[in-house]
């Protein structure tokens, strides 16, 4: 008798782990669940001309910048930024170096007037974004200033919230210059991977 109770004892041990995390699994899921909620993917296309003192680009340089921001700040993944015409050519720093950007960006809500109609909503959520030296990795204190400009001109396009911006930049140098803009930004929910759970 007192072994079929220790027996009862350790089964009920060994399953009310494995409850307690499906538990927290389930509420987890049921959590991120109710965070999400429609959205509208919206398109935009804007012409970027860089303006500062401390560091200068090439047209290509600027453009490769353009999309690691677009991308870091939620846009969608097929975003474009394209080399303006610059006297310098390929490769070569440019004082009036140029981009085109064509991004889509995704709007709360239910507005079948956006981009692609009722058809083309998606699940979406709010997403922290920290835009810092390094973070992105190819992002650094030199870029300062553009950063500067792309929340100034391009971030507006974005549906945004909370934005935390400690950006300073000291224009001819780096020494002092501090990039520190948070936000969050309402994103597609990326989707899950296809397990295949056929047998062979």
């Amino acid at each position: 008798m007192n072994t079929s109770r220790k027996w009862l004892a350790l089964l009920g041990c060994t399953a009310l782990p494995a409850l307690l995390i499906c538990g927290a699994s389930f509420a987890d899921e049921s959590s991120a669940a109710a965070d999400q909620t429609s959205g509208v993917w919206q398109k935009h296309e804007y012409s970027f001309a860089y303006m500062g003192f401390t560091s200068t680009y090439s047209c290509d340089g600027l453009a490769d910048k353009l999309k690691l921001l677009l991308i870091a700040s939620g846009a969608r993944q097929d975003a474009k930024a394209q080399p303006g015409a610059c006297a310098s050519g390929f490769g070569r720093p440019d004082k009036f170096a140029r981009a085109s950007l064509t991004f889509y960006t995704l709007a709360p809500g239910n507005d079948t007037g956006s981009e692609g109609g009722a058809d083309t909503r998606v699940a979406g959520h709010w997403s922290p974004v920290a835009l810092t030296d390094r973070s992105p990795r190819d992002l650094r204190v030199g870029d300062c200033e553009l950063v500067e400009q792309f929340r100034n001109m391009v971030l507006p396009m974005f549906a945004t919230r909370n934005l935390e911006d400690h950006t300073s930049c000291v224009p001819h140098q780096q020494s002092g210059s501090m990039i520190n803009l948070k936000f969050e930004s309402f994103r597609a929910v990326p989707k899950h991977p296809v397990v295949n759970s056929a047998k062979s």
